[in-house]
């Protein structure tokens, strides 16, 4: 049997996942990280997108966006305390592209550097949910 940590992913609204997994892949703001059992302790915040998380050879990998936030590591647990958190396959797509066009729009026609600042992180999240999206569709 291959070694396990235990992964708590939750927001300010719920705790959307709780289990053992073998392996758990994160946005880092440096890029993808990849967190195994034993993995050395680290603090660090993560950037929109998807939370991947691999249970076990006999288990599908659960998908898991998020908006942002912190991730904790110690060597048999990983908690990711994210801004917002919601299961992939719960995304609307639809609602996601037009949030992506509302903030290239915004960018296009902005007026200050706080409508800058918050058009590209609307952009950044709407991408990220995209991806999460894309990322579901081509583990079926």
């Amino acid at each position: 049997m291959a070694k396990t940590m235990h992964v708590d992913i939750v927001s300010a609204e719920e705790s959307i996942f709780s289990g053992r997994a073998e392996m758990v892949i994160a946005p880092g703001e440096g890029g993808e990280l990849g967190i195994l059992p034993e993995h050395t302790p680290l603090l660090t915040r993560i950037k929109p997108g998807a939370v991947r998380i691999r249970p076990g050879a006999d288990s599908s990998e659960e998908v898991i966006y998020v908006s942002g936030g912190m991730m904790e590591v110690q060597p048999d647990r990983v908690t990711v305390l994210a801004d917002t958190s919601v299961r992939a396959h719960d995304l609307d797509e639809a609602k996601a592209m037009e949030a992506e066009r509302l903030a290239k729009e915004a960018l296009a026609n902005r007026a200050g550097a706080m409508d800058l600042a918050k058009a590209q992180a609307e952009l950044a999240e709407a991408v990220a949910q995209l991806q999460a999206i894309r990322k579901l569709r081509q583990r079926r």
